[in-house]
């Protein structure tokens, strides 16, 4: 996966081709609707892939610059009504060169919006006013009711976000992923139009259409901001334009530098600096899967075969300030991502990938589904999923004991190092039983325990012996008989 600076607000890192008149018209008043947005998409997909210029006076537009640009409140889009959401946008900057269309759509008819740089607040020398009357958008957010935060933001290639219930940003959402965790060969297609449909109280529909040099798509996203968080029922008509090898539906994309278990990579004073910390996937037979997540000292890709799971996201468990200590951007308040298909996924992989960072600055993680088979042009491809970008825990580990912590250290077994992972949940009678298996390593010595003073805190403490420089896979479950009493943890030693 591509490097994304995160103080650059994720570089849109694809040229797009901007939505040609013949598509879909552009004038006030066109008629729009979901099945004219596929055929736009088809259409797209059957001609070359074009790309457009940046703009060049948006390479000088710095962070700084950008921030000094303040949008304003008056000209906020659908300000009419108090009390409901209203949409803010972006402006063109060095780390989002490319315009999008955007365009409003009400009662079946598509109005497009112009850019127009007195919509911001900015001194006369600032790099933005400077872009010119016809520079464009580089993207939209979508505002609270009080106007003094957004609950939805659309930013760079296919990547948008939403907050966690505490109204704190973290990681993002893609529409899709190409070739991913293939060395030099990721691609980034980019929504390039937009149409915004007011449908109630903290409740929009955004229709966009996807393009790339690989695939086109038409997507719809029905997002709507509640008391537990922002969720979104998402569906997709993706059309590729030649042989893609590895096609990620769902992706999210998240930054892990360090945590306890791995302290001596942080260079930082704190404790911990992370958006997420478990990949969580619910089995089709209701099994549930939890890979705590590492920073590897070497791109570092794992895959868990599954057929139709019921869902799987990336998820913040450690909700502890202290962990973190962070009294600005509070990562113990990052959001968590939860998939659920809204039919039958068939044959695939979950996949994670993640390479080495050594700053907060680096999305490095990447978890998304790949349906089994290559995408083929000419052969359309549907999604339709639910996303719930919430603080709660994983619906997979509902009943279960959880992954609370996982430590690491050293172990006074000659040659091996000690693992410890901590459930919650666990009830003190009957004790459960640890069943642990080892891939690539074996198990010197092994532990089980309540913590005294801890409300239903059970630990496990494993020795562990791999052979230099190589890598162990440890798979482990609280069990009593043959019935799972915890999540199923995999936990890659020396990543």
């Amino acid at each position: 996966m591509t490097q994304i600076d995160r103080r650059a607000m994720i570089a849109a890192s694809a040229a797009v081709l901007l939505l040609p008149d013949t598509l879909l018209a552009q004038t006030k008043g066109a008629a729009f609707s979901w099945d004219k947005l596929i055929a736009s998409a088809q259409r797209l997909s059957r001609a070359p892939y074009k790309e457009v210029p940046r703009h060049p006076g948006a390479a000088k537009v710095d962070y700084i610059a950008q921030h000094e640009a303040r949008f304003r409140d008056e000209r906020t889009l659908w300000n009419d009504l108090p009390g409901d959401t209203g949409i803010r946008f972006f402006p063109l900057s060095q780390y989002s060169t490319q315009p999008v269309q955007i365009s409003t759509v009400e009662k079946g008819r598509a109005t497009p919006l112009r850019y127009d740089p007195t919509m911001f607040d900015m001194p006369a020398d600032n790099a933005v006013a400077k872009l010119g009357p016809d520079a464009g958008f580089a993207g939209f957010r979508i505002m609270n009711a009080k106007r003094d935060g957004d609950w939805l933001s659309f930013l760079g290639a296919s990547y948008f976000r939403a907050p966690s219930p505490q109204k704190q940003f973290g990681m993002s959402a893609r529409g899709i992923a190409i070739n991913t965790s293939l060395p030099g060969k990721e691609e980034f297609p980019a929504f390039t139009h937009f149409w915004l449909e007011r449908t109630g109280n903290n409740s929009v529909t955004i229709y966009a259409l996807l393009d790339g040099a690989s695939i086109t798509g038409a997507y719809r996203f029905v997002s709507s901001l509640g008391p537990d968080g922002v969720k979104q029922d998402v569906t997709a008509a993706l059309f590729p334009r030649r042989p893609i090898q590895e096609l990620g539906l769902m992706p999210m994309t998240s930054m892990f530098w360090y945590n306890q278990a791995n302290r001596t990579q942080g260079t930082d004073w704190r404790p911990a600096v992370h958006d997420n910390d478990m990949l969580s996937i619910a089995d089709a037979d209701g099994t549930a899967h939890v890979r705590p997540i590492v920073n590897p000292s070497a791109p570092h890709f794992s895959a868990f075969t599954e057929v139709s799971p019921k869902g799987f996201g990336l998820l913040q468990r450690d909700r502890d300030f202290s962990h973190y200590q962070d009294d600005g951007v509070f990562y113990d308040r990052r959001p968590s991502l939860w998939a659920t298909p809204n039919s039958p996924w068939g044959k695939g992989q979950v996949r994670l990938y993640a390479f080495p960072t050594d700053s907060e600055y680096t999305d490095n993680v990447c978890a998304y589904w790949t349906p089994e088979g290559a995408a083929q042009p000419g052969k359309r491809i549907d999604a339709s999923y639910h996303l719930d970008w919430s603080a709660a825990r994983a619906p997979a580990s509902a009943g279960l004991a959880i992954v609370q912590n996982v430590w690491r250290g050293h172990s006074e077994q000659k040659g091996a190092e000690k693992l410890v992972i901590d459930f919650v949940g666990v009830a003190a009678d009957p004790k459960p039983d640890i069943w642990v298996d080892v891939s690539g390593g074996t198990i010197a010595k092994q532990a089980g325990y309540p913590v005294l003073g801890q409300d239903r805190l059970f630990r496990t403490v494993l020795d562990v012996v791999r052979p230099q420089g190589k890598a162990a896979d440890i798979r482990l479950q609280l069990r009593s008989g043959d019935r799972a009493l915890s999540e199923y943890v995999h936990y890659p030693l020396g990543a």
